[in-house]
């Protein structure tokens, strides 16, 4: 059990990514280390790092401004240049996609996703 300063007892949720997600992150490695291969891992551990935090509190996070199109509940953390879309289920927090953050997300990204 964690406890917060305020000594309330904090929340831990577990993050899963799906298999989408997980390639997005490996292309954005693919394409970052085209020019600097040690940029790109050192940017993924600490995208890594970032995304291990939704341990705690994911609802820090802002809910996608495409929820309203969508008619969704997501919402994304995020990093640089690229957005970590999830939700949260329960005690899960389900990592959907990591997109560079000019991408509008729409069904067609979501489609086909497993948890």
């Amino acid at each position: 059990m964690t406890f917060s300063k305020s000594s309330g007892v904090t929340k831990k949720y577990s993050v899963d990514i799906t298999a989408t997600a997980e390639s997005d992150v490996a292309g954005i490695w693919e394409y970052i280390s085209q020019d600097k291969p040690e940029a790109g891992s050192a940017f993924i551990l600490q995208l890594e790092e970032q995304v291990g935090t939704l341990e705690n509190f994911p609802e820090r996070c802002q809910l996608v401004p495409e929820n309203e199109l969508l008619g969704t509940a997501y919402r994304h953390l995020v990093y640089g240049n690229y957005r970590t879309i999830f939700k949260i289920t329960g005690h899960r927090v389900i990592i959907l996609r990591v997109l560079h953050g000019t991408r509008l997300l729409d069904i067609g990204l979501l489609e086909g996703l497993t948890e």
